[in-house]
């Protein structure tokens, strides 16, 4: 019998459950079988990526943006919710074990995922939680929720080269393991396709006013565009013009070839959206979500080190990806630890 893992990635845009395929790919290929737990968009992306899989339905987050910058306000308003929902998926946890027999778990941010009996990890770059002047707290808070598992997977190398502060914690009662700045896509080489690559992610209404002034800006643009909303939805947006294509979604395969084919992405500075780019050696641009103290931090990194420009929503206009000439995007340090080893624990 294959030893079952149970994988449960937060639905928090699709960053979360993106970084977990090539974990998911890296367990069929040491002969486990792992076992997909999520909700929302999260758990349906899994579930297209890997039909062949058994799948649990989570107790929703329900995690939801202001409109405005004060993300932290809401956030603390949905704490309640936030701490409801992960004791109610631990319960749902250990109906699942009681059914599957797990033999492992692995949590990518979802604080209620684990299991005494059972060994289980958690997955996060923050172990440092910026959220201004509450980092303290928040980081401390963050700390004491990944202790209580026996592990902590961070996806990045040992010297926090693309995560920086976020990732740099001394906490003896912290097991901590860099995996690589592991990606879902392989750099091939083609010929460029389109001029700019957008990709759009993360929790709304966000996502949604960020299209919206995107669409604006497209109408009148004459650069090769294509545009990935990211939403499972049967909505199609009417054409723009004749140079910009825009699909809701793609997978794997087709979004690892629509990076290929681009010389340029224009994205949310999402920690697995960089960990994409670096994997693909991509020119980028980023704007980052409003009042995402952790985006904002990572976009003014990848400003400092030369490696991306970004802007602010309000300011953005379509002429600043010029840019990206000025900087030397990213480069891939091919340090991917998805071996055998790492799931000894299990």
């Amino acid at each position: 019998m294959k030893k079952k893992i149970l994988i449960a990635p937060l639905n928090w845009g699709l960053g979360h459950a993106a970084r977990c395929i090539p974990i998911i790919n890296a367990l069929l290929k040491h002969d486990f079988e792992p076992i997909l737990a999520s909700d929302g968009d999260a758990l349906t992306l899994l579930q297209k990526e890997f039909p062949q899989l058994k799948s649990y339905q989570l107790p929703s987050y329900n995690i939801k943006y202001s409109k405005g910058s004060n993300q932290k306000i809401k956030l603390l308003l949905n704490s309640p919710i936030i701490i409801k929902a992960s004791i109610s998926e631990q319960k749902e946890v250990s109906k699942i074990h009681k059914k599957e027999n797990l033999s492992g778990i692995i949590s990518d941010n979802r604080f209620g995922v684990r299991l005494k009996e059972v060994p289980s990890v958690y997955i996060t770059h923050q172990l440092q939680v910026l959220s201004g002047n509450t980092t303290g707290i928040s980081s401390n808070l963050h700390q004491k929720i990944i202790a209580k598992f026996d592990q902590c997977w961070v996806p990045d190398i040992n010297n926090s080269k693309l995560s920086g502060k976020l990732s740099f914690l001394k906490n003896k009662n912290i097991i901590i393991k860099y995996i690589g700045a592991i990606s879902r896509f392989k750099k091939q080489d083609c010929p460029a396709k389109y001029d700019v690559l957008i990709v759009l992610s993360g929790p709304e209404p966000q996502r949604t006013l960020l299209e919206e002034k995107l669409l604006a800006e497209l109408n009148s643009s004459t650069k090769k565009i294509l545009l990935v909303r990211g939403v499972f939805s049967d909505t199609i947006v009417s054409k723009i013009n004749k140079h910009t294509t825009v699909v809701n979604y793609m997978l794997t395969k087709q979004l690892q070839h629509a990076f290929n084919e681009s010389k340029v992405v224009l994205a949310r500075s999402g920690y697995s959206t960089i960990l994409d780019l670096a994997k693909m050696n991509k020119k980028a641009f980023f704007i980052p979500t409003p009042g995402q103290f952790e985006q904002e931090y990572l976009a003014e990194r990848m400003k400092e080190i030369n490696i991306a420009p970004f802007s602010t929503q309000d300011n953005f206009t379509l002429n600043m990806l010029a840019k990206t000439e000025d900087y030397k995007g990213f480069i891939n340090s091919n340090e991917e630890i998805l071996n055998k080893e790492l799931f000894e624990l299990f």
